[in-house]
C-alpha cells in the first residue's frame, strides 16, 4: 500500500527542529547523573577541552568534559582507564549525537575509594578521633584478649600462634566476623560493639590479612571508626601487611602493621621474661652471699676490734667509783667491795672468751644492787639525823616562850597581834588582846598603869 503524503493537520519536522526538541527533551527529562566506563577515543585539541567515548563491553556514548571543569581534573585521563563521571544527557544538534555533557570525573575502582578515604580521613581528623590525647594504653599483662576477626583466614591462625609462644597464659576468645564484602563493615561493627558491651577483654584486636584495596575496605567504614573511637576497651588495629592503612589504624588506640605484629604488641614476652626473671634471681642470689659475706667480714673485725679493746678501763672506773662507796659506807662496806673485786678479778678473764655487753649487763645490774644499798645506807643515816633534830627540837621547845606561858605568863597584845611592852602603850579605854598558852582574850584597859606588884 502506498504512503500518502502528509495532511495539513500534520507537522513536518526539519532535521534541526527536530533535533532541537530531543536535544530539549533529554535535558529535561534526566537529571544529572553519574557513569562508570572506560574511556576510549580520547581527544585534547588546543581549545582545552576533552572529548572522549565511555563505553563498557555492550555499548558507549560520546562525552564532552569542556575546559573550565578539565583543569579542575586531579588526573589525567588515558584511554583505557576506567572512570566515574558525573554530567547530563545531552545533544549535538549538527549531528543529531547522543552525548554527555561532564561536569566532573574521578577515577573509578581504587582512585575512587582513595578520594573518598582521604576525605573521610579530614573528615575524622578534624573530629579529633585520630588525636593521641584520647587514645588509651595496652593493659601491660592482658590476661583476656579478644580476637575480632574472620574464623577462617590465616590472619587468625597467625596471632593464636603468636599469643601462644609469646603469653600463653592469656585466655583467648574469638568474635568472629567477615572482613571483606557488603555485609563485613556491618558484621565487623556488631562485633567490636558487642566484645566492647561483654567487658570480658582486656584488649581487642581488629584485623585481617593483606589484600586490595576494595578488599580492605570494609575497615574504612565511618561508622566501624567511630565505633573503635568510642570503645572503652583499648583496641588495636591490625588490618594488611606494612604498607596498608585505614580509617580503623587512625582511630584504633594502636595500628600495628600486620596481625602478627598485633599479637606481639598485646603480648609480654613469655619466654624472654622467664630468661629475665632467672637472670634476676641469679642476680639477687649473688648479692645476697655477697652481702652475708661482707657482713660476715665486717662481724668479723668488729669482734677483733672488741677484742682488742681492754675492758680494764671500765672496770677501773667501776673500781674507783666502788672506792668512793667504800670510804662512804665505812668498813662493812669495804669488806663487800673487795669480796666483789676478788670476783670481777675472776671475771676478767673470762671476758676474752666473751661479748663484753653481756658481762657489762651483768655489772650495771650489780651496780643497781649496789646503789639501792646505798640509798638504804643514806636513809639510815638520814634517820640518825632525823633522831638528833628531833633532840634539837625538844630543846629548843624547852626555851621556848609558850613554855613560859605554861607557867602561867601571858603575852599583852593589840588587835592586830603587835607585842605591848611599854607603859605608855597603856591608855584607858585601849582594846587589848592577852595571849596564854592554850587560849587568849580580848580586853579593855579600865584604868591608868600602876606600878607592879610582884609576890
Amino acid at each position: 500500500m502506498p504512503i500518502q503524503p502528509p495532511g495539513p493537520e500534520s507537522h513536518v519536522y526539519a532535521p534541526s527542529e527536530l533535533n532541537q526538541e530531543v536535544r530539549l527533551h533529554l535535558e529535561a527529562g534526566f537529571p544529572r547523573l553519574w557513569i562508570q566506563a572506560e574511556i576510549s577515543n580520547l581527544a585534547r585539541p588546543a581549545s582545552g577541552h576533552l572529548y572522549f567515548t565511555l563505553k563498557d563491553n555492550r555499548a558507549q556514548i560520546r562525552c564532552a568534559l569542556f575546559r573550565g571543569h578539565a583543569a579542575g581534573l586531579g588526573f589525567r585521563p588515558e584511554n583505557g582507564q576506567e572512570v566515574v563521571v558525573r554530567g547530563r544527557l545531552s545533544l549535538y544538534e549538527a549531528r543529531g549525537d547522543y552525548q554527555l555533557i561532564a561536569d566532573g570525573m574521578l577515577e573509578a575502582g581504587a582512585g575512587m575509594l582513595a578520594r573518598a578515604f582521604e576525605a573521610l580521613k579530614k573528615k575524622l581528623d578534624a573530629e579529633g578521633l585520630f588525636d593521641p590525647t584520647r587514645k588509651q594504653a595496652l593493659p601491660d599483662w592482658p590476661g583476656r584478649i579478644g580476637l575480632i576477626t574472620s574464623p577462617s583466614g590465616a590472619a587468625l591462625q597467625d596471632m593464636l600462634r603468636v599469643l601462644g609462644q609469646r603469653w600463653p597464659v592469656a585466655k583467648v576468645r574469638l568474635y568472629p566476623s567477615p572482613v571483606q564484602g557488603e555485609q563485613a563493615a556491618g558484621e565487623l561493627l556488631k562485633a567490636l560493639q558487642a566484645a566492647d558491651a561483654h567487658g570480658w577483654a582486656d584488649v581487642l584486636i581488629i584485623g585481617r590479612g593483606g589484600g586490595s584495596l576494595e578488599d580492605l575496605w570494609a575497615f574504612n567504614d565511618e561508622a566501624l571508626a567511630r565505633a573503635i573511637a568510642a570503645a572503652k576497651t583499648p583496641i588495636v588495629s591490625a588490618v594488611g601487611h606494612e604498607t596498608d592503612f585505614t580509617i580503623a589504624d587512625f582511630v584504633a588506640d594502636l595500628r600495628a602493621a600486620t596481625p602478627t605484629a598485633a599479637a606481639t604488641a598485646v603480648s609480654p614476652d613469655g619466654p624472654a621474661l622467664h630468661q629475665q626473671l632467672s637472670r634476676l634471681d641469679k642476680r639477687l642470689l649473688k648479692a645476697t652471699h655477697q652481702h652475708l659475706d661482707r657482713l660476715s667480714q665486717r662481724v668479723d673485725q668488729v669482734g677483733h676490734r672488741l677484742l682488742q679493746c681492754d675492758p680494764g678501763r671500765r672496770l677501773d672506773q667501776h673500781r674507783v667509783q666502788l672506792e668512793q662507796l667504800q670510804a662512804r659506807n665505812q668498813q662493812a662496806m669495804k669488806r663487800a667491795l673487795d669480796h666483789r673485786q676478788q670476783r670481777w678479778s675472776g671475771l676478767r678473764a673470762r671476758l676474752q672468751a666473751r661479748h663484753p655487753g653481756r658481762q657489762l649487763e651483768r655489772l650495771t645490774e650489780r651496780m643497781s644492787e649496789l646503789e639501792s644499798r646505798l640509798q638504804r645506807a643514806v636513809h639510815s643515816a638520814l634517820e640518825r639525823k632525823q633522831r638528833e633534830l628531833q633532840g634539837l627540837v625538844r630543846n629548843l621547845d624547852n626555851v621556848s616562850p609558850l613554855r613560859v606561858l605554861e607557867r602561867g605568863y601571858a603575852v599583852v597584845r593589840t588587835p592586830e597581834g603587835q607585842a605591848l611592852t611599854r607603859k605608855s602603850e597603856f591608855i584607858e579605854g585601849r582594846l587589848i588582846n592577852v595571849l596564854l598558852s592554850d587560849f587568849e582574850v580580848d580586853c579593855e584597859v579600865t584604868s591608868a598603869p600602876r606600878k607592879a606588884r610582884i609576890q
